[in-house]
């Protein structure tokens, strides 16, 4: 497989919790109004070291979404997702950004999120029943 370079960061960032590998900018945040099943989860114009998964329809709480998981290069963890396509003109905002599930990665200053800190509240774009995917999206914002 070779080696694999990783792109390193400066100023406040995100990494990775397994391998600490860096992931994305403090200031590349779009939204942090998003969920997942493991919580909160944000939005961001642009990450690095990652790779992605196989494309897929994912149906959220605010429509059907194409995506793919990402993926840390440095340790392969499943890191959060990209939009690849909205199916509805009101979502097309998301496509071509990353959705970074808290609970896998670190904030700036070694911030960590538990699932038991906060959890997705009623109303808030769960899962839908019946999704097959490994990771269920959810993606809701108040943009």
């Amino acid at each position: 497989m070779g080696r694999v370079f990783a792109i390193d960061l400066d100023g406040s960032m995100y990494i990775c919790k397994h391998c600490k590998t860096h992931l994305a900018l403090l200031e590349d945040i779009v939204s942090k109004s998003f969920h997942c099943r493991h919580g909160k989860a944000y939005l961001f114009n642009k990450v690095v070291n990652v790779s992605v998964g196989e494309q897929e329809d994912r149906m959220m709480m605010t429509g059907m979404h194409t995506v793919v998981d990402i993926f840390c290069v440095g340790c392969g963890s499943i890191v959060g997702w990209k939009y690849e396509a909205a199916h509805e003109e009101s979502q097309e905002y998301k496509v071509g950004k990353y959705i970074l599930e808290r609970f896998k990665v670190e904030g700036p200053n070694g911030s960590n999120y538990s699932i038991t800190q906060e959890s997705p509240t009623v109303g808030s774009d769960s899962p839908t029943v019946g999704s097959d995917s490994q990771t269920v999206g959810s993606d809701t914002d108040d943009m």
